[in-house]
């Protein structure tokens, strides 16, 4: 998948939901950064570092931003945010929000396994997490593979303005690990907020906009996750989505 082009109905469908819950203008940016084989590590953050830099530019403002994305997508967001708490920047620059739906937090791991319901093959993406890293080395470091990061600290700074929010199914591959995030982060004193949905699979809101039969149930993730940004960011004000 990985192109925004492919997310491009969720996206929409994103814009609708958040207007009917108030949001005055809504805007989604977009990345199209590039994947493995063709480029690996640190292209995808410098990308990803570069499009939060844009959109710092056009608001001004970076308690408007909410960042989302899922899978690997998640992870560059993970990424991109303890980047921006190292010690050579200021941390002004943290996004008012983060909302992470299925992250891959750790790349390479035993936890990563696969499941009776989910559709990934953690044999699989242990493969395209090493094509990605590019070394061995390289699947150690926290701005790779941001489960790696065990510093509470660093965590604490790395945390958006008003914590984070999970969205994952019970099912998935990634689960073990994203529990193990989730518990990490609360031990270090960030705000977190969790919707473990039973039963589901990996990035369970997007596939479910694809797949699901009625209309509510199609919705169901995108609504679940626009009440959470509700609930840490206030809807009068003009929100940027950064995915």
């Amino acid at each position: 998948m990985g192109s925004s082009y492919f997310y491009l109905e969720f996206l929409l469908a994103w814009i609708t939901i958040l207007r009917e819950a108030g949001w005055r203008n809504p805007a989604i940016f977009a990345l199209e950064y590039t994947l493995v084989p063709d480029e690996k590590y640190p292209t995808q953050l410098d990308q990803t570092v570069a499009g939060y830099d844009h959109v710092c530019h056009i608001i001004k403002n970076p308690s408007r931003i909410c960042l989302a994305g899922d899978s690997a997508g998640a992870t560059l967001q993970l990424s991109l945010l303890l980047h921006l708490s190292k010690a050579s920047h200021s941390g002004k620059r943290l996004p008012g929000f983060a909302t992470l739906i299925s992250p891959w937090a750790t790349l390479v791991t035993p936890k990563n396994r696969n499941t009776p319901s989910d559709y990934l093959n953690a044999d699989s993406l242990h493969l395209y997490g090493r094509q990605y890293a590019g070394t061995t080395t390289n699947l150690k470091e926290p701005l790779v593979s941001p489960g790696m990061c065990k510093d509470r600290e660093w965590w604490m700074r790395a945390s958006p303005l008003e914590g984070f929010c999970f969205m994952y199914g019970s099912e998935e591959v990634f689960g073990p690990e994203v529990r193990d995030l989730i518990a990490l982060l609360r031990r270090s004193g960030c705000a977190v907020r969790v919707r473990e949905e039973p039963g589901q699979v990996h990035a369970w809101p997007v596939v479910s906009l694809f797949l699901a039969e009625t209309q509510a149930e199609r919705t169901k993730g995108l609504r679940d996750l626009t009440k959470m940004i509700s609930q840490a960011i206030n809807p009068e004000y003009e929100l940027i989505d950064g995915v």
